[in-house]
């Protein structure tokens, strides 16, 4: 990941892994289920709009992956 306005958050919803990337730079919001199928797509975000929606998700237990870390390290 080169971009450091873009962050992936994972979290269990349902008993089903759910996935958000949300981009700052673009103002762009993107949810995905388990099987990677596009469920939100929310675009037009202002920064404070995108840092709202990851307090959102936080409350829902996710966890945001580091930039570092390999692909479905995670799991």
């Amino acid at each position: 990941m080169t971009n450091k306005n873009v962050n992936i958050w994972i979290w269990l919803q349902n008993g089903k892994l759910i996935k958000a990337i949300l981009n700052a730079d673009e103002g762009t919001l993107r949810i995905y289920d388990e099987n990677d199928n596009l469920i939100l797509k929310r675009t037009g975000l202002n920064r404070f709009q995108v840092k709202q929606i990851e307090n959102y998700i936080l409350k829902y237990g996710a966890k945001k992956l580091s930039s570092h870390a390999e692909p479905f390290k995670f799991l």
